[in-house]
């Protein structure tokens, strides 16, 4: 991936020398020129083409404010109801993430979100113990962060 964006980097700038035109729209155009040429010759490199990691890694910064936004919502609205109707508890998450890295990421992206909390992680890396501040329906819950975030960073990092 370094070696593409790299690659696209000296296009752009060649591109640039080659037109005499050292502002940012010649740079831009050299750009895209790079993603045009290094997309259709990406046969030829060993790893995927590096936009699309670059893409991936931007879904997940979406996902995570959008997430940010929804939980934070969840939990005005319980805060400002008369009684409060919650059950909190903790459960266990199998990931399916490996590296230690993917695995930090996800603790990380679970405790940004309001209402969730990774307290543990087992000895193999594959169980995380989780607080939330409402389980009412555990099983929805542990398919939420499966389908969001830890689909998301297999992903960027996969």
């Amino acid at each position: 991936m370094a070696f593409q964006i790299v690659l696209n980097l000296i296009i752009a700038f060649v591109w640039m020398f080659l037109n005499n035109a050292w502002n940012g729209v010649g740079f831009l155009v050299g750009f895209l020129l790079g993603l045009l040429l290094i997309g259709g010759m990406r046969r030829f490199f060993p790893q995927r083409f590096y936009i699309v990691r670059v893409w991936a890694i931007f879904k997940l910064i979406g996902l995570l404010f959008k997430e940010l936004v929804r939980a934070s919502i969840e939990v005005i609205r319980e805060i400002i109801k008369p009684r409060l109707d919650i059950r909190p508890g903790i459960f266990t998450y199998r990931t399916q993430l490996s590296s230690d890295w993917e695995v930090t990421l996800l603790c990380l992206l679970i405790s940004l979100t309001p209402g969730s909390l990774p307290l543990e992680i087992s000895g193999n890396q594959r169980k995380l113990f989780i607080h939330a501040l409402d389980i009412k329906d555990e099983e929805k819950l542990r398919n939420d962060i499966q389908n969001t975030f830890e689909k998301a960073i297999m992903e960027v990092t996969r």
